[in-house]
């Protein structure tokens, strides 16, 4: 079983930066996939970013230049970098393992 545990959502005015943590317990090995998607009210859920175990990281159109994800495979944390935020970017975003264990979400509020 793994539990993750998002967190550093909050309120931002729009420029601003915020980093959001994702750890991971449980059985996480270096090899899995780990990323970020968002849902903003009303829309579907979007992907943000993802780290594959391997291969080239990927970005949302939307986010290329202004996020950067990483990752610490000796804390099993994720990590998101949102600078320059945007009003649009306002969502709950989530964490994952392999597009199977999800976080339980955190709200990020960017006011214009």
């Amino acid at each position: 079983q793994v539990q993750l545990v998002e967190s550093g959502g909050g309120l931002v005015q729009a420029g601003g930066s915020l980093r959001l943590s994702c750890a991971a317990s449980g059985n996480i090995f270096s090899f899995n996939t780990m990323g970020w998607y968002r849902r903003a009210p009303g829309k579907q859920r979007e992907l943000v970013a993802t780290i594959p175990s391997i291969g080239s990281y990927i970005y949302a159109d939307s986010v290329k230049g202004r996020f950067t994800i990483s990752r610490d495979n000796t804390k099993n944390t994720v990590y998101l970098q949102m600078n320059s935020l945007k009003p649009e970017d306002t969502a709950v975003y989530y964490c994952h393992v392999n597009n199977y264990f999800w976080g339980q979400g955190t709200q990020v509020t960017v006011s214009s």
